[in-house]
């Protein structure tokens, strides 16, 4: 009898040691996500309010009908907030998504929580704006290519400027965000190639709002008066803050106002003069293309390192061309 019951005690205690020791699931098992129904995506923009974003939830959300993919959108509520957009981030990696699109609002603070995606074995996709990570960090990135655009913006500058030139200011967006800092360079880089152009102020940002730009550019406009010739902003609200700016103070049409990215007040401007060109990225397909390539990864297909989404300019001459148009008034349902 006790020969029987430490036999049987040796096999319980050998029987829990063999499960004890079982090794963790792979990580590229998460979810067994190749075999769900349906895939849960979760998209994590910079923020919420522009309507850059909303376009980008309407290109996402329709992705996901035409792939059966589930998609869940939510960011930051303020655009400057790195915190809460790791903290949304965590919550969705913690909840079970099979795959995660991230728009970084900082390259630098976002990198921890994509190389903890990694480990847990939860696929990510950036878009819109980039990370300093090795690309292996991710699936792919899906985005406008950023300095090429700001030097489109540069060559739109001098057209509106013509032969004779003049100065002009590069506002900056907000420290931190890879997309507009690209732009930034872009345009230095591309404007640096008009001798007849000078550039007067380079190194102010306007924020993340457009009650922000607005008073960074009316210091600008204080501090050069009557100097500056024309203004390149990096983004909606930029343009929407600079915009409101020069219209207070009578120099509509006279102050040559590039913007990037379109707004209805920026569109209305367009046609009236006030704005003389406008860098379009095509929001809506940056967030269809986003969810595709996540949903293809996951797959097993073969998805490209960098997936570019295009850009076009708009000006008076060409805002009521089919593709123009379209962009300049994207889908946001």
């Amino acid at each position: 009898m006790h020969l029987l019951v430490s036999r049987g005690i040796f096999a319980v205690v050998l029987l829990t040691l063999l499960c004890g020791c079982r090794p963790p699931r792979d990580a590229g098992d998460h979810g067994s996500a190749t075999t769900k129904s349906e895939l849960h995506f979760a998209v994590i923009p910079k923020g919420e309010s522009h309507i850059f974003w909303q376009s980008v939830r309407s290109g996402a959300q329709q992705a996901g009908e035409d792939l059966g993919v589930r998609v869940t959108f939510k960011g930051p509520s303020k655009e400057s907030d790195r915190s809460e957009q790791i903290s949304v981030f965590q919550s969705f990696l913690n909840s079970g998504v099979d795959g995660i699109c991230l728009a970084p609002l900082d390259a630098d603070a976002l990198v921890r929580p994509v190389e903890e995606a990694g480990r847990a074995g939860v696929p990510v996709v950036i878009f819109d704006s980039g990370l300093n990570t090795d690309s292996g960090d991710f699936v792919s990135y899906v985005a406008t290519d950023n300095f090429r655009g700001g030097q489109m913006a540069a060559d739109a500058m001098a057209s509106s400027l013509g032969a004779d030139g003049g100065k002009v200011i590069c506002l900056r967006y907000h420290q931190g965000s890879e997309s507009t800092h690209q732009r930034e360079e872009g345009f230095l880089d591309g404007i640096a190639k008009y001798p007849q152009i000078e550039v007067i102020s380079s190194d102010q940002y306007g924020g993340t709002t457009t009650e922000s730009a607005v008073d960074k550019s009316q210091s600008l406009l204080n501090r050069f008066g009557t100097d500056v010739d024309g203004v390149f902003t990096t983004c909606e609200p930029n343009a929407e803050g600079m915009l409101r700016a020069i219209r207070d103070r009578d120099l509509a049409g006279k102050v040559k106002l590039i913007a990037f990215d379109s707004s209805d007040s920026l569109r209305e401007a367009l046609a009236a003069g006030d704005v003389s060109a406008i860098v379009l990225q095509d929001p809506v397909r940056m967030g269809y293309l986003a969810i595709e390539t996540l949903a293809a990864a996951i797959r097993g297909e073969s998805v490209e390192s960098f997936v570019d989404t295009g850009l076009f300019v708009a000006t008076p001459d060409n805002l009521t061309d089919e593709t123009i148009a379209r962009l300049l008034n994207p889908s946001r349902e």
